[in-house]
């Protein structure tokens, strides 16, 4: 990873929409929600969430990262309308954004890792700004990719058993039985 003190501007291509979940009400849990960036580049996806970061939790003005998350760990990236600047977390809070406010607000959003398939980053995204969470990021993203995408427990039998087979309809319910 290389470090730069000069500002980086991102530009990039039309993206989708931020990928990004919230808690109801930030500062109650270990983390206040998740994001999910769409690549390691730090100066493209920082520019994205910080411009896109939902107005009701205030501006963003300095965030810190975690270093092996990213490629790159420039000191300020360009935003829409001036500069933020960026610090770095402790080795141990690996998967974790810091962001704080104009309004002196902090929020600690996991970090899903871009390459998470569509089920894992979902799951990941919901369980970060799920109330009651206190899981910390690595801890969630365990849980994520240590589990199948279908769970058994999602399917119920008759007399309230869990069952598993290759039909999405209980033994009761399919035709010619």
């Amino acid at each position: 990873m290389t470090t730069s003190n000069n500002p980086v501007h991102a530009s990039s291509p039309a993206r989708g929409s931020l990928r990004l979940r919230m808690v109801e009400h930030p500062g109650r849990d270990r983390v206040d929600g998740g994001w999910w960036p769409r690549s390691h580049d730090l100066v493209v996806e920082l520019a994205d969430l910080v411009d896109h970061f939902p107005a009701r939790f205030g501006k963003v003005g300095w965030v810190s990262v975690s270093r092996p998350d990213w490629a790159v760990a420039p000191t300020r990236v360009a935003v829409a309308d001036g500069y933020v600047k960026v610090g770095w977390l402790p080795q141990a809070d690996d998967h974790v954004v810091r962001l704080k406010t104009a309004e002196r607000a902090v929020f600690y959003l996991l970090v899903v890792p871009p390459d998470f398939t569509d089920d894992q980053g979902a799951e990941a995204l919901l369980a970060a700004s799920t109330h009651g969470n206190k899981h910390c990021a690595a801890d969630i993203l365990d849980l994520v990719t240590e589990h199948p995408d279908v769970d058994p427990a999602d399917r119920w039998t008759d007399n309230g058993t869990t069952w598993w087979g290759p039909h999405a309809v209980a033994p009761s319910f399919r035709l010619g039985r």
